[in-house]
């Protein structure tokens, strides 16, 4: 018999990430990596790649087991390859992470998904560290993303979407 006092926990939502790639055999490990260290439970890992020839697949391939979905096929450049991602996806939230970008920590997508829920939203973002890839400590750009208000969509400005979440059901719409 159930105890009436505990309510079952919320279901937790799967998160489905997705890089696109071209020749991104220098940095599409790290990225991969990045995903996979993740300490969330229930994440949806899509990789498109646009039929690259140096040695991008091949590394990817060694990672097939753990990836939800994987197409290598011509695109019409990345954010067609983007929304092939975002069409296979499957998840509750989709975000999106460059084939050379990197998570800062395995923490990160917990923390936007606790930051959705805790506010109860639709979307989150957050700040983004551009660094050398040499040195990954330089620091060359540092996207802040507290000032954001409504306003600045009319100037262009737009959240960095390695730091973007989104509820799939928007792009459904």
């Amino acid at each position: 018999m159930s105890n009436p006092t505990l309510s079952a926990p919320s279901p937790v939502p799967t998160v489905s990430i997705i890089t696109v790639s071209f020749n991104s055999a220098s940095t599409i490990r790290d990225t991969i990596q990045s995903v996979l260290s993740q300490d969330y439970p229930a994440i949806e890992y899509i990789i498109v790649d646009g039929v690259s020839t140096d040695g991008t697949v091949e590394i990817i391939s060694e990672y097939r087991s753990a990836l939800a979905a994987f197409v290598s096929e011509r695109d019409r450049g990345m954010y067609d390859a983007m929304n092939k991602g975002i069409r296979m996806a499957t998840g509750d939230i989709v975000g999106i992470l460059n084939s050379d970008d990197v998570y800062a920590d395995s923490h990160v997508i917990s923390e936007l998904v606790q930051a959705m829920r805790a506010n109860n939203t639709e979307s989150v973002f957050a700040d983004l560290v551009y660094v050398d890839r040499q040195n990954l400590s330089n620091v060359r750009r540092y996207y802040d993303s507290s000032g954001w208000h409504p306003g600045r969509f009319r100037f262009g400005w737009m959240p960095a979407h390695p730091t973007f979440l989104l509820r799939r059901s928007w792009y459904l719409r």
